[in-house]
């Protein structure tokens, strides 16, 4: 089961983050939508609508969930910024998973998550190394730098690609 549900391994923060880290990382954000897009391509309601593991969130809800969350980090990023550690605010994932939206077409969050990822590439590669030594404060997860936010999401952008492409070898889709 934790295969399925870490199919990448768990995310492992570094102590710190190079330059060139920071570079990959920025690459796999850019490289996202395209990914993300070519994961679920070809796929029909039904299978769109297919939980990735038993008790998991369905293809679709996956697809929600990867615009739903980076655009939360996004805002914490822009936050980070402009104000002095601020303390940002959790959310429940599984309830917002849930909610009406997430059964609209996936092309709604492609788009989203395309623009989106175009705006925070563009916002990280501006960053200076002061920039990305920047804090947030999550109230689950304590402080949280820049360089760490980005290689979080660097993770997540892989780790979610997996579970639709995994299900997809699985069921020889």
């Amino acid at each position: 089961m934790d295969d399925l549900r870490y199919p990448i391994g768990h995310f492992r923060p570094a102590p710190s983050y190079s330059a060139s880290d920071r570079s990959v990382h920025i690459e796999i954000l850019r490289e996202l939508p395209g990914r993300l897009r070519a994961a679920v391509s070809g796929l029909d309601d039904a299978q769109l609508d297919t939980p990735y593991r038993d008790e998991g969130w369905t293809v679709r809800q996956v697809v929600h969930h990867v615009a739903d969350s980076h655009l939360n980090s996004y805002v914490r990023c822009k936050l980070a910024l402009t104000e002095y550690e601020p303390t940002v605010k959790p959310y429940d994932e599984s309830a917002w998973a849930r909610l009406p939206d997430n059964r609209m077409p996936v092309d709604v969050s492609l788009v989203l998550t395309a623009s989106l990822h175009l705006r925070w590439v563009v916002l990280f590669e501006s960053l200076t190394e002061k920039d990305f030594g920047k804090k947030f404060l999550h109230p689950e997860r304590g402080p949280e730098d820049l360089a760490t936010t980005l290689a979080l999401y660097a993770w997540h952008s892989l780790h979610h690609t997996a579970h639709i492409t995994g299900l997809r070898a699985r069921m020889k889709w």
